[in-house]
């Protein structure tokens, strides 16, 4: 029995792992029904034959209007972030080749909640669309000053992991000092923001990330081969031709650029760049060109059903999608200390 699948595209062909293919379409179709039942859900209950009704435009106006406008945009971003994160949680284990490595617990993550936290703090009269750019800066300045400190004739895996804990020490330091000397009503509005929330979310939050996202997960498919390569250890990905500092760095600003883009607009949530990259890997193997895309699709799923019991769970109250990531996030991280404790 053949375990790949030709795909031909012109003169290219691509062999994909028939348990790529099934995992990913088994991803792709609960992301899909989880989106549905999610549209459904809120003050007011839409069935999902309803909900398929108002997406394909053939539905009652009042439904169409409900889920089209007021609950489809979180839906979308949920699916986004979560993609984003995941994705960048793929890269920074493939370059770093730890299973504990994710761009919130190597201070990207961090990096952008300090630029985010201070916009807040220090400028509350500067209109709060330049949240997203502040916070996407930051992430990108955070990686560039990681990088720059973990060079010595090259950057190495662990040279990274130790760097990025110190930064991510450090700005959780800078964060709470922040919050500190800052008025009481900022200070809730700056801890919300932490907590990870995509409550507020609207269609021009949608539009401003969905071409980053699209286009920095292609770009990090394109990378594949080079990822692959790095996780055979540094000498043999150099005997192989590899660019490998050239390839880390634009790996590394790749993964900055997708968490930045997420925490622009679903603020500092924490552990799906950890969770969904680990669970790919556990369901097809290593591969980093078939874990990239079903890490995505779990990362949009873990995050929908986050947010779906965020909204469910404790109704009316609208609990911030990151508190349950991190009650789930947080113990699936002591698991992978214990388990790797004698690496």
């Amino acid at each position: 029995m053949k375990q790949y699948l030709p795909l031909r595209m012109g003169k290219t062909s691509i062999h994909l792992h028939k348990k790529t293919v099934v995992y990913t379409t088994l991803a792709i179709l609960l992301t899909i029904v989880a989106a549905i039942v999610s549209l459904g859900i809120g003050e007011m209950y839409i069935r999902p034959l309803d909900v398929v009704k108002a997406l394909l435009g053939f539905g009652a106006e009042q439904d169409a209007l409900i889920v089209q406008q007021f609950r489809m945009p979180r839906i979308i971003i949920a699916i986004l972030v979560g993609a984003a994160l995941a994705a960048a949680g793929a890269i920074m284990q493939g370059i770093v080749r730890n299973p504990l490595a994710a761009p919130d617990i190597l201070g990207i993550s961090s990096g952008a909640s300090v630029a985010a936290v201070a916009f807040l703090l220090l400028f509350e009269n500067v209109s709060i669309k330049w949240l997203p750019p502040t916070s996407f800066l930051g992430a990108m300045a955070t990686t560039i000053l990681l990088y720059a400190l973990a060079w010595k004739k090259g950057v190495t895996p662990l040279r990274l992991v130790l760097i990025g804990v110190g930064i991510k020490i450090a700005a959780g330091a800078v964060v709470t000092l922040l919050i500190m000397f800052s008025p009481f009503l900022l200070q809730n509005k700056a801890l919300l923001w932490l907590t990870g929330s995509i409550y507020g979310v609207d269609w021009n939050d949608v539009l401003m990330i969905l071409p980053w996202v699209v286009i920095l997960i292609v770009a990090a498919a394109l990378l594949a081969r080079r990822v692959n390569i790095q996780q055979l250890g540094d000498d043999i990905a150099t005997s192989l031709g590899s660019f490998l500092q050239l390839d880390r760095f634009l790996l590394l600003i790749i993964c900055a650029a997708l968490t930045g883009t997420a925490v622009s607009v679903g603020g500092d949530i924490s552990f799906v760049a950890l969770l969904a990259p680990h669970i790919a890997k556990q369901l097809i193997g290593p591969s980093f060109g078939g874990a990239l895309p079903l890490s995505a699709f779990i990362g949009s799923l873990i995050l929908l059903i986050a947010d779906l019991i965020g909204r469910v769970a404790f109704s009316p109250l609208d609990i911030p999608v990151g508190v349950f990531t991190s009650a789930v996030g947080a113990p699936f991280f002591i698991y992978l200390l214990y388990k790797n404790r004698n690496r």
